[in-house]
């Protein structure tokens, strides 16, 4: 899968891209998607973002940086990432991959989930999906061999 860390991107595609989502281009927001670029896996905690956005724009208010996560979020340049721990966002725009976190070393990962066109409510109960957002919880590869755990590969 790739994320942030593959797609770097520079000042005028960072620009392009607010503008296409319907935001004005502004310093903050500007500086709050690119702290995405060279983010090993693209899922940063709204602290990592902050502190990384402060170095193109010093003083940048938190309340500010979690304004514009909230847009790019809505707007769906950003993903929302919940669970155990704090809050990742999610650079990847693909909509359709998943995610494993290590609940050892807490590391999210992008991953492709096999059967996920399955996967859907029972009808009837009059609810709308608009997203399937499944989170995998395990041990990574790393922390796997630690624990000389097996690997799932079905």
């Amino acid at each position: 899968m790739t994320g942030a860390g593959n797609n770097e991107r520079s000042g005028e595609t960072i620009a392009t891209r607010l503008r296409t989502a319907g935001l004005r281009v502004t310093p903050q927001r500007r500086a709050v998607l690119a702290a995405f670029a060279g983010a090993t896996g693209g899922h940063l905690t709204a602290e990592e973002v902050g502190e990384r956005a402060r170095q193109e724009v010093p003083e940048l208010a938190r309340a500010t940086v979690y304004k514009v996560l909230a847009e790019l979020v809505r707007t769906g340049l950003l993903q929302l990432v919940a669970g155990a721990g704090a809050a990742r966002y999610d650079s990847n725009p693909d909509r359709e991959h998943q995610h494993f976190r290590c609940r050892r070393c807490g590391t999210l990962h992008d991953v492709d989930a096999v059967g996920m066109e399955g996967l859907h409510l029972r009808a009837g109960a009059g609810f709308v999906t608009e997203r399937r957002t499944v989170v995998f919880e395990g041990l990574c590869p790393a922390c796997g061999r630690l624990a000389g755990a097996t690997t799932e590969g079905r």
